[in-house]
């Protein structure tokens, strides 16, 4: 197969966002390597939940089918008043909700969804190169592309870079150049529960979010519900740190003792969590430097409270790689074009995300009785309406086509 560049886009991090890149650029004819720090290509995590606009760039990425293997379809999305047991919002995923926004929504494992993205790359060997054991540190703007400083004072010489390379991007940090992100007071703490351990009153078919002051709880299956994804979320509680490491029950159970009975009987049930400190950042109006461009986390780091930032990353590998294919590999004028579809969409994500974050935790007591009577009663139709702008799919993912 030709391609349109002798010299490889250079992707720098190997997560979603680097192998969704690579994809789409190879779709469009472009040669990519992708530069992963890790000594192999793997993601952390658990759950990830796909709303209709994620399935159409994951489609338009050519590994849809790979990716539903391992999803599960569910019914509804609810939020619940984790103080009083309440219902608030219940949103049906049926036949009227896949029409209009022309796909499901499904949650499936982020290990599947990453193992389809790779399988895909590993796929297209002709166009997409993989490499392991290799931080990118920086780059240079040369004639005719960039050349892209690694860790071990090595060089990669390429057509284009793109900084997929996640909330601590040297990428970044050489066009923006605002640091690392300081750490919220949001704690995630997670875990993963075989089906037979979900208390039997909680197997919904659902995404369920209980909200209490200052914290949350999400729970959903996965794998073919043979396990259920538990992710309870507190803000406040005095913790600083958190990446990946142990939480025992002691420490995660007095932070949501105020919630009732049924989501505490959930929480009592792991034996241990992984506690995560959660970041954010401000949006910013410049993700460009010439031929190098910032996509996902590394653009526009967000809270997880609209379920989207990994769809955001997937929009913006299909998006991005429109734009290259639209300026025939003039990549300076394509990542502008990509920065004008691509900022305020994303930006609006970013700062969305936060503001639902501070109504799922408002105070116990008047406040939350106001909340749940604002939502409450809205129909079916209304909460569309609310979700119509996120849900549905940009034009340009939804005219994605292989170059």
């Amino acid at each position: 197969m030709t391609t349109m560049n002798a010299k490889p886009v250079v992707v720098a991090g190997g997560g979603l966002g680097g192998l969704a890149a690579a994809l789409a650029l190879s779709l469009k004819g472009f040669k990519v390597l992708v530069l992963e720090q890790a000594t192999e290509f793997g993601e952390l995590g658990a759950g990830i939940q796909l709303a209709p606009n994620a399935w159409h760039a994951i489609d338009a990425l050519g590994v849809g089918g790979l990716v539903k293997k391992e999803a599960v379809f569910i019914e509804r999305l609810q939020l619940m008043d984790g103080v009083s047991g309440e219902r608030i919002i219940d949103i049906p995923l049926d036949k009227v909700f896949h029409e209009r926004y022309g796909n499901p929504y499904a949650v499936t494992h982020r290990a599947d969804i990453h193992k389809a993205f790779l399988d895909g790359c590993r796929a297209r060997p002709d166009r997409i190169e993989l490499r392991t054991r290799s931080r990118v540190t920086g780059y240079d703007l040369e004639s005719g592309g960039v050349s892209v400083l690694l860790a071990d004072g090595s060089r990669v010489a390429g057509a284009a870079l793109v900084g997929a390379d996640g909330w601590r991007s040297a990428v970044r940090q050489r066009i923006v150049g605002d640091g690392d992100p300081a750490p919220t007071e949001h704690i995630c703490y997670r875990a993963v529960l075989a089906a037979a351990d979900m208390p039997e009153q909680l197997r919904w078919a659902a995404a369920t979010m209980w909200a209490g002051h200052n914290t949350h709880i999400v729970h959903y299956p996965l794998r073919g519900w043979e396990l259920y994804n538990l992710v309870a979320t507190v803000i406040g509680s005095g913790v600083k740190s958190g990446h990946n490491e142990e939480a025992s029950p002691d420490e995660v159970l007095p932070l949501f003792a105020h919630n009732c009975e049924l989501p505490m009987r959930l929480m009592k049930t792991p034996k241990s969590y992984k506690r995560w400190m959660l970041r954010f950042r401000e949006p910013v109006e410049n993700w460009c430097d010439g031929p190098v461009a910032l996509l996902g986390d590394a653009a526009h780091l967000m809270l997880q409270y609209l379920a989207q930032g990994a769809a955001m990353a997937y929009e913006d590998a299909v998006c991005l790689a429109a734009c290259a294919e639209q300026a025939d590999g003039d990549f300076p004028k394509a990542f502008r074009a990509y920065q004008d579809l691509r900022l305020v969409r994303a930006s609006r994500v970013q700062l969305s995300a936060r503001l639902v974050g501070q109504i799922f935790h408002v105070p116990d007591g008047i406040q939350r009785r106001v909340r749940n009577d604002m939502y409450q009663h809205r129909s079916t139709e209304q909460n569309y309406q609310a979700i119509d702008w996120v849900f549905t799919a940009p034009a340009y993912v939804r005219g994605f086509r292989a170059g």
